[in-house]
């Protein structure tokens, strides 16, 4: 029997490669755009290649690719490029890898804290551009932070990442309130949390109860100076009223991972704001995440195309109970 074919878009470690090149035919894969595949495209190369697995990260699979005759689609990360349902519906298997690593995220999470709060990247490139002391007030006025020790984060969403951030922030002295309706210990309701707390960090999924549930309202109920973070999902806030809170100057700024569609106009006024820092998806972003993440992406695939129920296939919508 012919072995099928998989089509490899996200660079993999050589291990991962070597594992799978057991199992499956890899075709070859043209130069991939710096926002990856759209559908068309990635339909074209699948038609091009006969593959019938394809491995991806970020490139859009939707109803183009999925209207073809392919076996697996196996996401290096999370999900949110394929069209869930349609592939559901086509008996189009959808793996993902064991989950995100807390740890990675939860140290993410921690090092915008830092950035933000005393003021790293904008003083960063003062240095580089030798304007360290331009005008009259020197850099420890221009660029006084606040003291993390004895002030409060608020996690919404106490989950792996959330009790990741937990422990680190508490390791740095600071007191930690939650809101999670579906853990016990997390006992403050939102709008309680976002009075207390000096700083909020988000680590909850997207689901229909909490998209853009950080909006207008929310902001303004947070403390005046108050820092928000959010490295779980850009679909969690109101983009625009997050501006507003910052260029008002009720936040005292904000660190951000995610944006919708993992992009952001370099345009934006978000970008213009030196009180935010931004970061392109990197909470997962470590050599130990992406061998890991790889490793078991390539034995659900093994699995999967050996009649064998997978580790972790993805359900068309996530469950509203699950925390990040």
């Amino acid at each position: 029997m012919r072995r099928p074919r998989a089509l490899v878009l996200p660079t993999l470690p050589e291990c991962a490669l070597v594992r799978l090149s057991e199992i499956a035919e890899l075709a070859e894969v043209p130069p991939r755009p710096s926002l990856g595949f759209s559908d068309e495209q990635l339909a074209d190369l699948v038609i091009e290649t006969g593959a019938s697995v394809i491995v991806t990260e970020g490139d859009q699979v939707r109803d183009s690719v999925l209207s073809l005759p392919l076996d697996i689609v196996a996401c290096l990360g999370p999900p949110t490029n394929v069209d869930l349902r349609l592939a559901a519906a086509c008996g189009v298997a959808v793996l993902h890898p064991a989950g995100r690593d807390p740890d990675a995220v939860a140290e993410l999470a921690i090092a915008l804290l830092f950035a933000v709060s005393r003021h790293v990247v904008v003083a960063d490139r003062e240095v580089r551009r030798g304007r360290v002391y331009r005008g009259r007030v020197p850099p420890s006025e221009r660029h006084r932070g606040i003291r993390l020790a004895g002030r409060t984060l608020g996690l919404v969403g106490l989950g792996q990442v959330g009790r990741a951030v937990r422990w680190r922030a508490r390791g740095l002295g600071m007191n930690v309130v939650a809101h999670d309706p579906h853990v016990a210990e997390a006992t403050l309701a939102l709008p309680e949390l976002l009075a207390v707390a000096d700083v909020v960090s988000l680590h909850v999924p997207v689901t229909e109860d909490t998209r853009a549930f950080m909006g207008a309202v929310e902001f303004a109920a947070m403390r005046a100076g108050a820092i928000y973070l959010n490295t779980a999902r850009g679909a969690l806030h109101d983009l625009a009223a997050l501006v507003d809170a910052l260029r008002r100057g009720h936040l005292g700024g904000a660190g951000l991972d995610h944006f919708e569609g993992e992009w952001l106009d370099p345009t934006h006024p978000l970008t213009r704001l030196p009180n935010v820092v931004l970061t392109p998806n990197l909470g997962h972003a470590t050599g130990e995440s992406q061998a890991e993440h790889a490793r078991s992406l390539v034995e659900d695939i093994g699995r999967t195309l050996r009649g064998e129920a997978p580790a972790h296939a993805c359900q068309p919508v996530m469950r509203v109970g699950e925390s990040l």
